[in-house]
């Protein structure tokens, strides 16, 4: 089969080459569509049950996550002339298609009652701009007496304020959010200009467009310094630039159906499927590195830059195919999750891996057979001195020291268990952003002065109609809230009751001192009253505007909305489980009532916990599959076990690396063992299947074989580590915290797999591979290898005869 096609690359190799052109031009017209997510959300499962929840949730009530916050702490903005202009911030804001309403002191509501109307009167508090300073003061004297703002726009500590933006979540979840944040964050800075005022910015809203932002310029910049840094090192390797350019032009092919494949599947570029174009550079190289070095090793060899090129074909092929399967392993696992971020990325990646093989395979054969072929100083790399006397050394460490090898290996695992025992499992909402990003530093602003912005949710069902304005019901939802404010992490609470709060305030004429729920004897007459009021701003009703964020229309479920200080997913865990849940379930019990937690930061610590439990099971299964991939090439279960104890090693000293380090167990880290294992595999399919082959050709002398294919396999393996730890280097520059690590941990495995494959593995077989039953099996797949070119393989009797048919039928090439 490969040699059929070997011959049918080699003589329809221009028109294969106008196919890959056809096929590339129009995956770059599907290119020019896609798209940025605007949803980091999709971690948990659509038929998770708290999912489930949350959706019926924002169907009562409205989005949890949708409100951008800018705030300041700086006394000037009292001043009036800056005053003013904070006004004029807050009616620009207003106007921006895509914002649905801005609240900020300049347009405060204060709420008196109309006894005649039975009814109460919410006007602005500043119906016009103040026109001295003393008006202003006075204004603001009103303003810090309505209880129900401090805390929310103002700290009745520090004296911050902000502005709180809701958008749109039509807005939100489209292409048009990042044109809204544009604006948004022009006017505000016209306002600094203007006012010399530091403004701070949070919200998902904005942590959202700013790790948007970041994805779409990384993803390009990865890119590009992929193709570059992996250039780089082919021109070391290869000494030409027709073996740096043309590989690089099939990554480039292949990032554009990357891309285009992204657009046809109906996704989305997110965090994750953001690093797929340049992961496939780093995975795609190795393919070219792989064929050249074959290519020119078998040329040295025979003379015959035709017969070279279809050996190489027909020779490694199917274990080409099957690295790259191997590959593919580490990332298709992750498309049998139900987690959508996982399962695009693990779909797109595998579709692109073997797109990456099949690019190659058919552009590297057809364009350096009608180049000129290999100079003597471009073969010189075949015999590097320092890569042979390295081998050297492997080979006399496997025949000789294996007692040192196995102690060293046994030391490195138990020291890297200690450092398994380190390792936290923890996350942020801002995770991926680095601790001295703009964002973060914002985040720690509202975290001093409001306790936090990340939305936190809780849902009171009473079970009857109208439940909600019993009183007895509406004091114990006030009891739990009072809870709440004693809790540093957290904002005070805005639900029902704090409606009802600041309407008892407003029935005594704006004493603070009555900002409490009503009594039996007022009950009545305030509810009755709410119901019947209306803004003098919107004309509205108060109850239709308001309320209903906060009750539904039966009057049965209430909301309790307030914020939370991103305290990482441990320390949230704890805080619902050891504070605020036993506490709700001492208020509540008996009660008749049932509360529950819910919420965008609820479901985001649901989410990575889920996907670290959903990747640890992948890692099993991309054990399991790997295994599979090795039993089917060779039919041994021995040979399985050879494979995979080095890859165990691999992942436990990488896991090792990560306690010492300090690098927590989180999304962005724990999917990096899965994909290292399909990377890490492909070492030792190389090794095995060349140790098989010379067991084969040299009567099973297990010795002869493991020094023959150490100094043949280890120099294309070492160039193939070579090749993905330079790629995969290059993520430590990522100012996401879940790339950098990628980087980090991928580079540190490719490292310690070179110790794992071209050490461990043949000290193993050396001392239990005993020589007998090596003949490879009939059944099994690999009969052939890419390093065994034997004359007694009669390829130059087999087929000169059809290559030379075949290079004349093409018309640009004789033999």
């Amino acid at each position: 089969m490969w040699e059929q096609l070997a011959l049918f690359i080699i003589r329809f190799r221009l028109s294969l080459i106008a196919v890959l052109a056809v096929i590339t031009v129009f995956m770059a017209w599907q290119a020019k569509d896609v798209e940025m997510t605007y949803d980091f959300a999709q971690v948990v499962s659509e038929k998770d049950p708290d999912m489930v929840y949350f959706k019926q949730f924002k169907k009562r009530f409205g989005e949890d996550g949708n409100v951008l916050v800018i705030g300041m702490q700086d006394s000037s903005v009292y001043k009036l002339g800056n005053f003013n202009e904070l006004r004029i911030l807050t009616d620009t804001l207003a106007k921006i298609e895509g914002v649905n309403g801005v609240l900020s002191v300049s347009k405060l509501l204060s709420i008196s009652k109309d006894t005649a109307n039975n009814s109460f009167a919410a006007a602005p508090i500043f119906k016009a701009p103040p026109r001295t300073q003393r008006e202003l003061d006075s204004l603001m004297r009103v303003v810090n007496q309505v209880e129900f703002y401090k805390g929310q726009l103002i700290s009745p500590v520090t004296g911050a304020t902000l502005l709180a933006l809701t958008m749109d979540p039509k807005y939100l979840n489209s292409s048009k959010r990042q044109a809204v944040m544009n604006n948004i964050l022009g006017f505000a800075k016209q306002f600094e200009q203007k006012t010399k005022i530091k403004l701070h910015y949070a919200g998902l809203p904005y942590v959202r467009s700013t790790m948007t932002s970041k994805v779409a310029s990384e993803m390009k910049f990865f890119t590009m310094l992929a193709m570059l840094v992996t250039g780089i090192t082919l021109l070391v390797f290869f000494r030409t630039w027709s073996a740096v350019v043309f590989p690089l032009i099939v990554v480039g092919v292949t990032v554009i159906w990357c891309i285009g494949s992204i657009v046809l599947l109906g996704f989305k570029i997110n965090l994750l499927t953001g690093l797929i174009p340049s992961i496939i550079v780093v995975i795609g190289i190795p393919n070219c590195t792989y064929l050249l070095s074959r290519y020119h090793y078998d040329y040295r060899k025979s003379g015959n830059q035709m017969l070279a090129m279809t050996r190489v074909i027909r020779k490694i092929g199917l274990v080409t195919l099957m690295n790259n399967t191997t590959t593919a392993v580490g990332f298709i696992v992750f498309a049998f999750t139900d987690i959508a971020i996982l399962y695009q990325f693990g779909l797109v990646a595998t579709v692109n891996i073997f797109a990456a093989f099949v690019i190659s395979f058919i552009l590297i054969p057809a364009v350096f057979s009608m180049l000129p072929p290999p100079t003597p100083k471009q073969l010189e790399h075949l015999d590097a001195a320092p890569l042979t006397k390295l081998l050297e050394f492997f080979d006399h460490l496997v025949l000789h020291r294996r007692p040192s090898v196995y102690v060293a290996a046994l030391v490195l695992v138990a020291g890297a268990a200690i450092g398994i025992s380190r390792i936290e499992s923890v996350s942020y909402m801002v995770d991926d952003l680095p601790k001295k990003s703009s964002v973060n530093a914002d985040l720690a602003f509202f975290e001093s002065h409001f306790n936090g912005v990340m939305p936190l949710e809780f849902e009171v069902d009473t079970h009857k109609k109208k439940g909600l304005f019993k009183l007895k019901n509406l004091e114990k939802i006030d009891q739990f809230e009072k809870f709440l404010r004693t809790q540093p992490e957290l904002s005070p609470p805005v639900s029902l009751v704090t409606f009802l709060k600041a309407s008892t305030q407003a029935f005594y004429n704006g004493d603070p001192k009555f900002f409490r729920l009503p009594d039996n004897s007022e009950k009545n007459f305030i509810l009755s009253a709410l119901a019947n009021s209306k803004s003098a701003a919107t004309g509205a009703g108060m109850n239709s505007k308001l309320l209903r964020s906060f009750a539904d229309s039966t009057g049965q479920k209430a909301r309790i909305s307030l914020k939370i200080a991103d305290i990482g997913s441990q320390n949230l865990d704890t805080l619902m489980s050891t504070k605020i849940i036993p506490e709700m379930n001492r208020i509540f019990k008996g009660t008749g009532m049932d509360i529950r937690p819910t919420g965008t930061t609820i479901l985001f610590t649901k989410g990575n916990e889920y996907i670290i439990h959903t990747l640890r099971d992948s890692l099993f299964l991309a054990f399991g599959l790997v295994g599979l991939v090795v039993l089917v090439l060779f039919r041994s279960f021995k040979t399985v076990l050879f494979a995979l104890i080095p890859n165990a090693v691999t992942l436990i000293l990488t896991a090792g690396i990560m306690g010492y380090f300090n690098i927590a167990l989180k999304p962005s880290t724990a999917l990096i063992f899965v994909i290292a294992l399909g990377i890490d595999g492909d070492n030792s399919i190389h090794l095995l299947a060349k140790f098989r082959q010379e067991m084969a050709l040299n009567g099973n002398r297990v010795r002869e074989a493991v020094s023959v294919t150490l100094s043949e396999a280890g120099t294309s393996m070492i160039y193939t580590s070579i090749v993905l730890f330079v790629g995969f280097s290059i993520f430590a520059f990522s100012e996401f915290g879940g790339t950098k690590a990628l980087g980090l941990l991928m580079s540190a495995s490719l490292l310690i797999t070179n110790f794992s494959n071209l050490i461990l593995l043949p000290a193993l077989l050396v001392t239990f591979d005993h020589g007998k039953g090596n003949t490879i099996d009939g059944n099994a797949l690999i009969r052939h290898y890419d390093e065994s070119y034997h004359e007694e393989d009669d390829d130059a009797d087999l087929n000169l005869k059809q290559m030379h048919k075949a290079a004349d039928y093409s018309g640009d090439y004789t033999i």
